[in-house]
């Protein structure tokens, strides 16, 4: 062990009295185990409340999305949609047909994001498990005698339920209306210049605020017959993986295997907003939180000067055995970086901790119509080195700062 390194380690583990410079030198290393404890914590519940946002837009973004690159729509027969169910890591492809509408329920009225889906959408995305009321029901086919009666029904998000003053027990059915292609509604009475529907609301989703105010779901037949579309036209192809890990491999094949008339949206891809605008809040939280933890290390500037001028005599006998003015100011540099070691790994164990106890406990709670009862904390290892290098960069600058400034 080298000769300054064992005296800070003296200085700052074997003091025998008390004094205001040791207090100073612990209220510093306090300082920054909170600050870093503060930002583990802060960052890892940020991290949580992405992932629970996120895993909830999934819900209605398919992990890869096929689109036309021209044109709203696209047939199943133009593309080997064999070879595209049987890509290795496709799970699932759903057909789907979105569009626009207007549902009328007496003097109540909602615009709406009219979603047809086919029968295996549902348990694919998980949208069936996200049933808040009713259940999940699209359509029913039964015989009447000689008729087969079909009868349809909707998944509506819950504000959209609200809005139009309707339950899964509502035994009137909704008016859905749906412009006619290559007509103009101006002139025209509501049938001549809408395609109109009807169908009973099933049950209600509540997912995520965004898509409770505008989704309402169907069965694709319906949409397709308000929109006057062949049986195999679609507006997009919604796959679900195996592994999503997957996902930049597979998302390259089916690239090659539709060729240029087709898009293929990863999560990414499908909500670039929504993902650019949360890794610029993330960064930004970061960034204010180490400002917080510059702070913190301020402290040190007093910690060191005081102890530089309670340590002249010291001083003064190291020069005396032949030491160095650099080797003596590398003694208090070492003991202001031993402090800020310390503090950053106490901080980082207690920040670790802390955030296991919220993950297993739930320890702080949200408010009772929250979709989860604590809050959620997810640990990623990139905050935790991330932290420790800001942490050891900052307190070695003031460090060295104040070293340098010292008369010594």
């Amino acid at each position: 062990m080298k000769v300054s390194t064992f005296i800070a380690r003296r200085y700052l583990f074997s003091r025998k009295e008390k004094t205001v410079i040791n207090i100073i030198s612990w209220i510093s290393l306090i300082g920054i185990t909170v600050s870093t404890l503060a930002l583990i914590v802060v960052m890892s519940v940020y991290n949580g409340i992405g992932q629970l946002t996120q895993s909830l837009f999934n819900i209605f973004d398919p992990e890869l999305l096929i689109e036309p690159t021209q044109g709203k729509t696209f047939h199943t027969s133009a593309i080997d949609y064999d070879a595209l169910q049987n890509t290795p890591g496709v799970d699932n492809v759903s057909q789907i047909v979105e569009e626009n509408a207007w549902i009328t329920m007496h003097q109540a009225e909602a615009i709406v994001q009219l979603r047809g889906v086919d029968e295996s959408y549902g348990s694919a995305c998980g949208l069936d498990t996200m049933i808040a009321e009713g259940e999940y029901l699209l359509k029913d086919i039964y015989y009447d005698g000689a008729d087969t009666i079909r009868q349809d029904f909707l998944l509506m998000g819950w504000n959209i339920m609200v809005r139009l003053g309707v339950n899964s027990m509502t035994n009137t059915p909704l008016a859905l209306h749906i412009p006619k292609r290559g007509t103009s509604s101006i002139g025209f009475s509501i049938d001549e210049a809408f395609n109109n529907g009807y169908a009973f609301p099933a049950g209600a989703f509540r997912i995520q605020e965004e898509i409770d105010n505008l989704y309402v779901v169907a069965d694709i037949d319906l949409v397709r017959h308000l929109m006057s579309y062949s049986p195999d036209e679609v507006t997009a192809l919604a796959v679900t993986l195996k592994d999503s890990k997957q996902m930049a491999s597979i998302k390259r094949q089916l690239r090659t295997l539709l060729g240029d008339g087709y898009t293929v949206k990863d999560r990414f891809d499908q909500k670039p907003l929504y993902y650019k605008i949360f890794r610029s809040e993330r960064l930004g939280v970061f960034l204010i939180l180490s400002l917080i933890v510059l702070i913190s290390t301020l402290n040190l500037i007093a910690s060191l000067s005081l102890l530089i001028i309670n340590k002249r005599k010291d001083i003064g006998t190291l020069r005396a055995l032949g030491m160095e003015q650099q080797q003596i100011r590398r003694v208090f540099f070492t003991e202001g970086i031993l402090i800020a070691l310390v503090g950053v790994v106490a901080g980082l164990l207690l920040g670790f901790i802390t955030c296991l106890l919220q993950q297993h406990f739930g320890i702080v709670k949200l408010g009772a119509n929250a979709i989860v009862d604590a809050f959620p904390v997810a640990m990623r290892i990139i905050d935790f080195g991330a932290t420790f290098l800001v942490v050891t960069l900052l307190s070695t600058l003031v460090v060295a700062f104040t070293v340098r400034r010292a008369k010594i």
